[in-house]
């Protein structure tokens, strides 16, 4: 950046480790290009490095291993336009590096841990999305990535995930009460006693009363509608897929919920699917499917991840349009483009 951005439009992206924000981020990039958007790692305020993590007996996880004082300072300055020395978390050595000037794009987006645990911070977001990942989900993951490609054993991945559950039910769990969308990742239902969590049923919780956010609906905006789409138009093969919408409650909000258990066999078929979808937000008719199948070999494309991602990035660039103005309609689809 050249300049210094007239409003800087704030994004929050929260999880757990591995639940998927790296692949969303890409999508992100896609969508508004990397130009116009500066990605902070929350990890970068760590206050304690890993050695001092252990002494203390804490986790990267917990409040007291955080700074949130100097993050609160830094991405209001950010939020003002203006730079920051930011400081760096090495993860390869676990150790605090020395910090780096950061310029703020027209697009800042927070991502980790604790985006949405500090008041402070929380308050800054303009658009935010916490991706939840079923514990079942998790464990069948991390056992296949690193039993498969680490070499751990069944006893090591479940000891270090039920090391982490107690401070991530605690600080960051509950984050997800403060976003406006939720994507959840969850068991299908379509396979009695399912273990291998190949297919997955993927659940976008949208909170209804957010100024200047329409949740997507499908065939009729309030209704609570059952579909399955295999057919004709749409090529299923076992255990097919069936889709849902419908008014629900969450952490106490009114929220519209769209679902799809799952997995699609031929992408450019999504074009049935996105035509039975409103308020998408898309600038023209195809253009959902389009996004899914310009980067079909992203983890998720085939189910309702990928679906759910490009459709909340959508809504994120809306923000951004709204909240920055005319001349950044344009200058987000020449960096797209």
């Amino acid at each position: 950046m050249t300049s210094k951005p007239d409003r800087v439009v704030l994004i929050g992206v929260a999880g757990d480790s591995g639940c998927g924000k790296s692949t969303f981020l890409r999508r992100l990039a896609d969508l508004f290009g990397e130009e116009l958007m500066t990605v902070i790692c929350l990890d970068d305020y760590h206050s304690l490095d890993r050695k001092q993590r252990k002494q203390v007996g804490v986790t990267a996880l917990n409040p007291q291993a955080n700074n949130f004082d100097l993050m609160a300072e830094q991405i209001q300055a950010l939020k003002n336009g203006q730079e920051i020395m930011k400081p760096i978390y090495n993860h390869e050595t676990g150790m605090i590096d020395p910090p780096e000037l950061i310029k703020p794009s027209p697009i800042v987006v927070i991502e980790g841990l604790h985006p949405m645990y500090d008041e402070r911070v929380r308050s800054l977001i303009d658009f935010s999305v916490y991706l939840d990942i079923d514990d079942e989900v998790k464990i069948a993951w991390k056992i296949q990535r690193d039993m498969a490609e680490r070499g751990h054993t069944y006893e090591d991945v479940l000891a270090a995930i039920n090391s982490r559950r107690p401070d991530f039910q605690a600080y960051i769990d509950p984050q997800k009460q403060h976003a406006d969308v939720v994507i959840q990742v969850l068991p299908t239902n379509l396979i009695p006693n399912d273990t291998e969590r190949k297919v997955l049923r993927v659940r976008m919780v949208q909170q209804d009363n957010v100024q200047g956010f329409e949740p997507v609906y499908l065939f009729d905006e309030g209704s609570t509608i059952d579909w399955i789409p295999c057919g004709r138009k749409l090529t299923c093969s076992y255990p097919g897929i069936k889709m849902y919408y419908g008014p629900d409650e969450y952490y106490g909000n009114s929220v519209s919920v769209l679902e799809v258990d799952g997995q699609f066999d031929r992408l450019e078929e999504l074009i049935y699917i996105e035509s039975h979808l409103s308020n998408t937000s898309t600038k023209f008719y195809g253009e959902l499917t389009e996004l899914i199948l310009k980067h079909k070999d992203y983890p998720g494309s085939t189910n309702g991840t990928g679906l759910f991602q490009v459709l909340v990035g959508l809504k994120m660039q809306i923000t951004y349009e709204r909240v920055a103005g005319s001349e950044a309609k344009l200058a987000a689809r020449a960096a797209a483009n």
